[in-house]
C-alpha cells in the first residue's frame, strides 16, 4: 500500500531543499534552494526513527555530504537508505556503516550508457544480496515528436545521471523496469523535471509505474499537500510510495505537516 517516505538531502554537507533540476557541476551558481536547514542530518534521522517511518533515503548530492551521511546512519543504524557517488569500491563499506540498502544511478551508465556489467560488479561488492540495493531511476520527460499526418507520439521518460543534467541511453519503460527488477529490491525514481517545485507530481509517470512495477518504487518530484499520496495511491493502485521534500513543515514547506503524513502511514495499515 501507498506510504509516505521521507528523505535527507545533502548539499555540501548541509540538509537542503533544492529545485533538482538546477543542480550543475559545470554551472553552480544556476542552482535554486528552496530551504536549508538549521538542522544537522541526524536531527531528521532521530525524528523518522521516532516515529517509526521507514524507507528514508540519504542522499549525498555533491562532494562533502559523507561526514553528514554517517552521522545520519549512526543515529540509526539499519533504518536509512544511503546514495549519491555510491560504486562498487564503497558500496559494501556504506552497508557496514549501517546503511540498510545503498541506491545507485550513474555508476551504472559510464559513458551515459547502461552497462550490465557495472550492475554485476554492485551486487558482488553486495555479496549477491539484491536486498540491499535500490536502483535510482530518476527520469527527465521528453515530449513526444510528431509522426506521420496528425498523430502524437506518447511522451517518453529517460534516466538522467550526474545530478540529473545528463541523459543516458535508457528508457524508463516496461522493458527496462522487467529487465532491473530481478536484481534490486526497489526503485527510487525522481520527477527531476518536477523536483523541487511543488507544482504537482507528474502524474502519468506515476500511473506507468504502477503498471510496469513489481517490486517497491518510491516516486518523487513536485508533491505538494498530503492530497497527492491519495493521488499516488489512486494512480498507481497502492504500488508506489510518495516522497514529499519541500512542501514539508520540516523543511520550511507549508503544503503539508510530517505529523499529518504520520498519521496518513498509519491509516494505511
Amino acid at each position: 500500500m501507498t506510504r509516505f517516505r521521507p528523505c535527507i538531502d545533502l548539499h555540501a554537507g548541509s540538509v537542503k531543499q533544492i529545485v533538482g533540476g538546477t543542480l550543475s557541476s559545470l554551472t553552480p551558481s544556476s542552482l535554486q534552494t528552496n530551504h536549508v536547514s538549521l538542522h544537522p542530518a541526524s536531527y531528521f534521522a532521530s525524528l523518522y526513527r521516532d516515529h517509526a517511518v521507514a524507507g528514508a533515503h540519504v542522499i549525498m548530492l555533491g562532494p562533502g555530504n559523507e561526514d553528514a551521511a554517517r552521522e545520519a546512519l549512526n543515529t540509526w543504524p539499519g533504518g536509512l537508505q544511503v546514495g549519491g557517488g555510491i560504486h562498487d569500491g564503497n558500496a559494501g563499506r556504506w552497508i557496514e556503516m549501517g546503511a540498510e540498502k545503498v541506491i545507485v544511478t550513474s555508476f551504472l551508465f559510464p559513458d551515459a550508457k547502461f552497462s550490465t556489467e557495472r550492475l554485476r560488479m554492485v551486487l558482488n561488492a553486495l555479496g549477491g544480496d539484491r536486498r540491499k540495493l535500490v536502483i535510482d531511476l530518476s527520469c527527465r520527460r521528453q515530449k513526444g515528436a510528431s509522426g506521420s499526418g496528425t498523430e502524437q507520439k506518447d511522451d517518453r521518460w529517460i534516466v538522467a545521471m550526474d545530478k540529473w543534467q545528463r541523459l543516458t541511453d535508457m528508457e524508463v519503460n516496461q522493458e527496462s523496469i522487467s529487465l532491473l527488477q530481478n536484481h534490486c529490491s526497489e526503485f527510487l525514481i525522481h520527477a527531476a523535471d518536477n523536483e523541487g517545485l511543488q507544482r504537482g507530481i507528474d502524474e502519468d509517470l506515476v500511473r506507468k509505474l504502477g503498471e510496469w512495477c513489481s517490486i517497491p518504487v518510491t516516486y518523487a518530484g513536485g508533491a505538494k499537500s498530503l492530497e497527492d499520496l491519495e493521488t499516488v495511491k489512486r494512480l498507481s493502485g497502492g504500488k508506489v510510495d510518495l516522497t514529499i521534500g519541500s512542501a514539508l513543515d520540516i523543511f520550511g514547506g507549508s503544503g503539508v505537516t510530517f505529523e499529518e503524513c504520520v498519521e496518513w502511514n498509519a491509516r494505511q495499515r
